[in-house]
């Protein structure tokens, strides 16, 4: 029970509602989110870690998706408000360790976890991108990044009664930037999505399979167990070596 259990992290998964072209649904983030984060927790408990993961936050940024019907979206400036509360209650009660477990391209947490870490010195505040925590490419044959080739296996592993016949989703074929710079990882815009994709995706999922998205969701679930289990066993005061 909660009240006899001692934790020494607590994990907050982040996803977003949004389209996925017209085969994954509006919640995918969240489904992966949920399912990623348990397993990771599991997977960590069972070598002696002591983490718990918070309800998933439902609502991310999607500012760039404002006419897209039900793409809802959450400020940055909300997000900030309520990691604060967050961590607030973690502070007071003594769990000062928070992993902000993220599921959502559009979600980014650094200069708010900055901020909230000079309020709350106490606090580890730590945030992951777990779909950037191994390279896709050694399991997928498609390159993109929304409702691809490795969105929709894993989806079709986790919950395939939700994803509809492949036959019906769009080829996620995406424009490029005519700004070669914003086609690069040092220059960033944001991208409105119905100028960018004709059906929301971006990636090709033709070639998605439930037995690619459980190898993946395997090893990411291993790598991000080992991640907790290391952020629960580490002392605040000696981070550095």
């Amino acid at each position: 029970m909660v009240k006899d259990s001692q934790y020494d992290l607590a994990i907050l998964p982040w996803g977003a509602c949004e389209a996925h072209n017209y085969h994954l649904p509006y919640g995918t983030d969240i489904y992966e989110a949920d399912a990623l984060a348990a397993e990771s927790a599991r997977k960590a408990y069972a070598t002696g870690a002591k983490p718990i993961v918070l309800p998933t936050i439902p609502f991310g940024v999607n500012t760039g998706q404002t006419d897209i019907t039900l793409d809802i979206n959450m400020y940055p400036s909300t997000q900030a408000a309520i990691l604060n509360d967050v961590i607030e209650v973690l502070n007071r009660q003594g769990i000062y360790k928070l992993l902000v477990f993220n599921s959502h391209g559009g979600n980014s947490f650094k200069a708010m976890l900055r901020e909230l870490g000079v309020k709350y010195p106490k606090m580890l505040l730590v945030s992951c991108d777990w779909f950037k925590s191994l390279d896709k490419t050694k399991y997928f044959e498609e390159k993109g990044d929304h409702a691809d080739e490795m969105e929709t296996s894993l989806v079709l592993y986790l919950h395939a009664d939700l994803v509809a016949d492949l036959d019906t989703a769009g080829d996620g074929a995406a424009k490029q930037w005519r700004v070669d710079g914003l086609n690069e990882s040092w220059a960033s815009a944001e991208r409105r999505w119905s100028q960018v994709t004709k059906d929301t995706g971006v990636g090709d999922p033709s070639k998605s399979t439930a037995e690619k998205g459980k190898r993946f969701y395997d090893d990411v679930s291993d790598k991000l167990a080992e991640f907790i289990k290391q952020l629960g066993e580490a002392d605040i005061s000696d981070l550095y070596v």
